[in-house]
């Protein structure tokens, strides 16, 4: 294990990136940008290694999104190799999410039958070495029982261990959720202070993505079994004694259950869903929620300026900065117009 910096330097080193992101000013004023604009003001923004990279594969908005993931990429091992010790081990229980999202991409194209060259061409470049183990298995797999049973990491091949042949990709996806938070909640289960802040963040994020589950299946009609399938053990909101409760809850229920925390901001979150009612859509709910996480993950990076919560804070905010520049440029090249993108970015 690399033995990095001190963590007092770790977290110095973190905030100073951070200060260099896009701030939501900049961020706002990039959509009013042309696509040509776009592509230039990115690279001036600190992806011109990877945009030079693949400037002979690609252009515009293709050129911009996969120089995006593979800087994101680079920027992660960046800051795992300066964190060493018990910090590096707690940076990397949040930064793990990425291979599996990578494995959720995987199963996605070999459910959908995507030739493997055009996850090549975008989702999963060759330029990135990283990415040529995932590649293999869409190549080398035709079922997504054959693809997860082929994944040579342990980590992942466990996830699918109580799935049947016939389950469906939503319950690939939904027990890869699982599976992370499962491990991330036994890797910080230890004492000390340090472990105890990181994990009241992970049970914050599994108490959204369960809030988010309910409020979706809600919408859609979903069935109360499927409802409770997708539920994450783990978080502080909506303890497991009570999921078959607020599997069965439409969405007045939902809200109920949700005044009952002192912890949880239930007014705020009511005027986001009735925007949705208006809209139709989940959007202003999934936005209120993102933003409200990013808010909890900034007070916890505050209050405890010695430890893992400030890398992961920043590595949290170039994760948000990458799909918030991801997004203009595709809705820029779409043609879509500037406040219908404003207000979908953070």
């Amino acid at each position: 294990m690399l033995s990095g910096v001190n963590p007092a330097e770790a977290a110095t080193r973190a905030k100073s990136r951070r200060g260099s992101l896009i701030d939501s000013t900049r961020m706002r004023q990039l959509i009013q940008q042309t696509p040509e604009q776009l592509t230039a003001t990115v690279a001036d923004s600190g992806y011109r290694v990877e945009m030079d990279l693949y400037a002979g594969r690609f252009t515009g908005a293709e050129l911009v999104e996969v120089a995006l993931s593979h800087n994101l990429g680079r920027e992660i091992n960046s800051v795992l190799g300066f964190c060493g010790g018990n910090l590096g081990d707690q940076v990397r229980v949040f930064a793990a999410r990425f291979g599996y999202a990578n494995a959720k991409i995987v199963l996605r194209a070999v459910f959908n039958e995507v030739d493997v060259n055009e996850v090549a061409h975008n989702l999963l470049p060759v330029e990135n070495e990283d990415n040529g183990i995932w590649l293999e298995i869409i190549k080398n797999n035709s079922t997504l029982h054959e693809a997860a049973g082929n994944m040579r990491e342990k980590q992942y091949r466990g996830a699918f261990k109580s799935l049947l042949e016939e389950s469906t990709l939503s319950d690939y996806e939904d027990a890869l959720d699982r599976h992370y938070y499962s491990n991330a909640l036994k890797a910080v289960s230890g004492k000390g202070a340090a472990l105890g802040v990181l994990r009241s963040f992970l049970k914050s994020e599994i108490d959204h993505r369960n809030l988010l589950n309910l409020i979706q299946g809600a919408a859609i009609g979903m069935t109360s079994e499927d409802r409770l399938s997708r539920l994450i053990i783990g978080g502080s909101l909506i303890p497991k004694s009570q999921f078959i409760a607020a599997s069965n809850a439409d969405l007045d229920g939902i809200v109920d259950l949700m005044r009952r925390s002192t912890r949880f901001d239930a007014s705020a979150f009511e005027e986001a869903l009735e925007k949705s009612k208006e809209m139709f859509s989940l959007d202003p709910v999934v936005l209120w929620l993102q933003s409200n996480q990013q808010a909890v993950l900034s007070r916890m990076s505050y209050l405890h300026p010695v430890s893992a919560l400030p890398i992961i804070h920043y590595l949290s905010s170039k994760v948000q900065e990458v799909a918030n520049l991801r997004l203009i440029v595709r809705g820029r090249e779409a043609g879509l117009e500037p406040g219908l993108l404003e207000a979908h970015i953070l």
